[in-house]
């Protein structure tokens, strides 16, 4: 087995260069969305496994939401973020547990920088794929769960992609 990596996927990989696509063609705040909800219904779930779990988490993600329903403002975002990326330091967590704090912490970056809600997807792939079948597999059979997951990420943004949206989000990818 190769080394385990923190993220699971590669920029030049079809179904990344599709969601990549996809979300250029969203607003900040879809993006953002999207990337909060995942994280919410599909990565906190895999970090509540571990006996190491902090509510933090859990209540950085209902921040989150309630800025994106205008009910908080960014800067209890930001300060409930950088709680979430303290626990993605803390020892002990399963690597799979680990993976799954990096993509929260990546969905509540995404409402200030758009681009990171990327980076939620390969971390994302990593926990459901180290979640699921452990930490002794195949660099192939990581790469088979990364797609399908990214292929189901795709799938749930394009529910609630606005057709012809008016305004954008402004996307640098940098990778």
């Amino acid at each position: 087995m190769a080394k385990l990596r923190k993220m699971l996927g590669s920029p030049d990989s079809p179904y990344i260069i599709s969601l990549m696509r996809l979300i250029e063609t969203q607003s900040k705040h879809t993006i953002s969305c999207w990337a909060v909800s995942y994280a919410q219904q599909v990565m906190l779930p895999i970090y509540e496994k571990s006996a190491l779990k902090s509510d933090c988490v859990k209540l950085a993600l209902e921040t989150a939401q309630g800025y994106l329903a205008k009910e908080k403002n960014l800067a209890e975002v930001k300060a409930a973020a950088k709680e979430v990326m303290a626990q993605a330091k803390q020892p002990g967590l399963s690597p799979s547990e680990q993976a799954a704090v990096r993509a929260i912490s990546s969905s509540l970056s995404s409402i200030s920088t758009p681009t990171s809600a990327l980076g939620m997807c390969f971390y994302a792939a990593a926990a459901l794929a180290y979640d699921r079948v452990g930490t002794e597999e195949t660099d192939t059979v990581y790469e088979q769960i990364a797609a399908e997951e990214c292929q189901k990420m795709y799938q749930r943004l394009q529910e609630i992609a606005v057709e012809h949206e008016e305004n954008p989000a402004k996307i640098d990818w940098n990778c």
